[in-house]
């Protein structure tokens, strides 16, 4: 990729450059590759010139692949926008498996990660005591009980005390249900909580007995249950299950773990013209460094996937993973129709006011968040991770759904790459990193990294090394700004009727 200070083509193959800089004005004349062009118009910074006259109906080429095609005849030095760049994407599409496999440079490293062993073999790089509510009319009672325990209990060697207040648990149906209980259930076994309490009401649909059904095994030291309706005083008794619980968390250390235990979610928000340039790229080289340590990757967004799709299976490790992955495309195509909604609905007001134009544009720099490792397996909504590697997730695009699905399958933190920002976390730790270095210093109460730099003066290796060493303190206990100020939740995919 070539890096310049005011503009950017990625791709040899482009038809297109990136602004990267306000101060690309109409009547400029920019160099690229020994070809003057002189821009029409101004073009803001994130968003796309025509680098030669682009005919009516041709391709828009950037990345390397189609992003859509000109409306109308766009001349050299045009801007490309909504304007005059419509999508190529079409319904359900027949795929072919054509795998492919990348040589990828990367050196191992003996490195560990200082994180809590539970009991079932996984890693906590938290130690938390949690609420959970199995119904939302409960959500004031754990509340009332967690502000007695910050009170009256010695928490300094706690991360955190929170209750995971949700709408759910009673009036739901199907498909909704079952994914409450999951999500439930996925919380509930977390490792980056050293405790929980689950506090049901006694009523309602996702009985806790229900509810233990999902559950399977748990530790019986730190996970108990209480139903409201079942005791005369439940906040008192619920306040006396959690001082014991505090008292229990007391003994967990943390210590040198392997890099394979270290499960990290992939996520983009509010993208811009330098997601896919700056953050989405360094995200995708720590992913494949992860991997190469023997851990593990997630990515999620699957609309966030159309149009960019075959990359990923071409990547897919084996026919049945390839399989999967067409599934996983088309059942979302799927449940977009089941209530009569357009599928390309997408990107939002922000992505097109930071120079996205078109989903596949949105997908080609949102995929590469996964590097270039095979993808090794493909879950289902709050399924648990089960390979080593990158794997594929079920969930939309929304930031806190997907967010909180990657932590429900069993990421210890989230990786969010923003380009518009955001100060929202889920209740894994959630690293901001922003793609250009103007928001970085603008939100900086929100930032916890900047990757702008990689298209300033810093080369894309030491950006990199400096990544790592902050994705690892971060997994070593350094705490992130969304954690600073408890911007904390959960948020539980939802699809159907409420009764």
């Amino acid at each position: 990729m070539e890096r310049m200070k005011r503009f950017l083509k990625i791709n040899a193959a482009d038809n297109v450059a990136v602004a990267l800089a306000d101060d690309l004005h109409k009547g400029d004349t920019i160099d690229v590759d020994g070809v003057k062009v002189t821009l029409q118009e101004d073009i803001q910074r994130g968003h796309k010139v025509a680098l030669r006259d682009i005919a009516e109906g041709e391709n828009v080429i950037k990345y390397g692949y189609p992003i859509g095609h000109a409306t109308t005849a766009i001349p050299q030095g045009g801007w490309i926008h909504s304007h005059n760049l419509k999508t190529n994407l079409r319904d359900d599409l027949e795929y072919t498996y054509s795998p492919k496999v990348y040589d990828i440079p990367v050196t191992k490293t003996d490195r560990k990660v200082m994180g809590y062993l539970r009991k079932n073999d996984t890693m906590g790089i938290r130690n938390e005591l949690w609420i959970v509510p199995s119904v939302g009319c409960v959500n004031g009672q754990a509340q009332a009980i967690a502000a007695r325990v910050k009170a009256e209990c010695d928490c300094s060697h706690l991360d955190d005390v929170r209750v995971y207040t949700h709408n759910y648990g009673c009036s739901q149906l199907g498909d909704d249900h079952a994914n409450t209980q999951k999500a439930l259930a996925a919380l509930i076994k977390h490792p980056n909580a050293g405790a929980v309490l689950v506090l049901g009401l006694g009523c309602e649909n996702n009985q806790v007995s229900a509810l233990k059904e999902v559950i399977g095994e748990w530790d019986d030291e730190r996970v108990k249950f209480l139903i409201a309706q079942e005791v005369e005083d439940e906040i008192e008794v619920g306040f006396e299950i959690c001082r014991d619980l505090v008292e229990k968390t007391k003994q967990d250390k943390r210590q040198p773990l392997p890099l394979s235990y270290l499960r990290v979610g992939l996520k983009c928000g509010g993208s811009d013209g330098f997601s896919g340039i700056t953050a989405n790229p360094l995200a995708g080289l720590f992913s494949d460094w992860l991997i190469a340590q023997g851990g593990t990757t997630v990515l999620t967004e699957v609309p966030e996937m159309f149009g960019a799709e075959t990359i990923l299976m071409d990547r897919a490790t084996d026919r049945k993973v390839f399989d999967q992955t067409v599934c996983l495309i088309n059942d979302f195509k799927g449940y977009f129709r089941k209530y009569d909604q357009p599928i390309y609905e997408n990107p939002s007001p922000g992505n097109k006011k930071g120079g996205i134009t078109t989903l596949e544009e949105k997908s080609l720099g949102c995929v590469q968040k996964g590097g270039a490792q095979q993808v090794v397996d493909v879950l289902k909504y709050a399924q648990p991770i089960v390979k080593q590697g990158l794997n594929l997730l079920q969930a939309p695009g929304n930031d806190l759904v997907a967010a909180s699905a990657l932590a429900l399958s069993g990421c210890q933190l989230v990786l969010f790459t923003t380009g518009r920002g955001t100060p929202f976390g889920s209740f894994v730790p959630t690293m901001k990193i922003s793609t250009n270095t103007q928001l970085s210093k603008f939100k900086s109460n929100w930032i916890d990294f900047n990757a702008g730099s990689l298209v300033e003066d810093e080369e894309p290796q030491a950006v990199l090394d400096r990544f790592i060493e902050k994705v690892l303190a971060t997994a070593d206990g350094e705490h992130l700004k969304h954690e600073q100020t408890g911007f904390k939740e959960i948020a539980i995919f939802k699809t159907g009727v409420t009764l």
